[in-house]
């Protein structure tokens, strides 16, 4: 029955009353749907970061899209993973000692093979900073690994597929060093996401304009995001890039009702990183963000 029908056939205040209640009870759901609710690394507050175990969570906690991130191993392999080395608050070594801050550098993922790679724990450290975590044994997979894994488990648990936000992690200075440069980092990440026939159920981020840049030459249906975490203007920051992404990513402490206009005017949706608290959350959804990036997917 539609709203004015019903409405017509209301004969005492209260009725008027129960609809109006009922009406303004729908606002908050009809705005969450809306949001692109995404789990960074996963769900890095509750589950060892970027692991297979840390997605199956965030899918349990109905995220809509997957953050994660992407380096590269000696053979070439893409691998998922923050940082191109093993990093001392989440690593064991293959003998169980922890890997420390002063040598983690020097335990770099691009001169390591995959096997080599998925020898070292991280999932069983405890981490300084989420002390919610649940810790267990877990390795680095690989992308399409875990793509695997998540596409069946939510089959399996009857879930909606979800998206994937994929972040290569490369920088000019560090090309051939801890990673390979764009012109060979995203054919690999691509041809992955090719295979897996995700379709439009993935986008990828970056810092770094340059293989972003690529991609919008060579593969220009992709969605595409752009990570910043500085003070410069939204048009500042474009400007590096050299086009507008579907995707404007900035860190949260920034975001003010001005950015989100200018994003909005410019045909551009943003979804802000890493936000943590409800309260931080909340705030930035009545700036009418489009997204969050939260290590803590329970708090939607």
């Amino acid at each position: 029955m539609a709203i004015n029908d019903y409405k017509s056939q209301l004969s005492n205040p209260m009725k008027t009353l129960i609809i109006s209640l009922l009406l303004l009870g729908t606002q908050p759901l009809l705005a969450q749907t809306k949001l692109d609710r995404q789990g960074h690394r996963g769900t890095r507050g509750l589950m060892p970061e970027n692991t297979i175990p840390a997605m199956k969570k965030a899918l349990d906690l109905g995220v809509q899209t997957l953050e994660l991130d992407v380096v590269s191993s000696k053979d070439k392999q893409v691998v998922v993973s923050h940082d191109p080395y093993m990093a001392a608050d989440i690593t064991l070594k293959p003998d169980g000692t922890p890997v420390t801050a002063a040598e983690q550098k020097q335990i770099n993922l691009y001169q390591l093979t995959y096997a080599q790679i998925k020898s070292y724990d991280v999932g069983r450290k405890p981490h300084p900073q989420f002390a919610q975590q649940q810790k267990m044994a877990a390795y680095k997979p690989l992308l399409g690994e875990l793509i695997d894994s998540v596409e069946a488990y939510a089959r399996q648990k009857g879930l909606p597929l979800p998206n994937y936000n994929i972040e290569i992690k490369s920088s000019p200075a560090t090309d051939n060093v801890y990673h390979p440069t764009p012109a060979e980092f995203v054919p690999m990440v691509m041809e992955i996401c090719e295979q897996k026939q995700l379709g439009r159920r993935f986008n990828i981020q970056s810092f770094d304009a340059r293989p972003l840049q690529l991609i919008h030459q060579q593969y220009p249906t992709v969605r595409l995001a752009y990570l910043t975490g500085n003070a410069k203007s939204v048009d500042e920051n474009l400007a590096v890039l050299g086009f507008k992404p579907q995707v404007y990513s900035p860190y949260y402490k920034g975001v003010t009702a001005e950015t989100v206009k200018t994003c909005h005017e410019q045909g551009m949706t943003i979804i802000p990183w890493t936000v943590n608290t409800k309260a931080e959350i909340d705030s930035l959804v009545q700036l009418g963000v489009d997204g969050i990036i939260t290590d803590y997917p329970n708090l939607f």
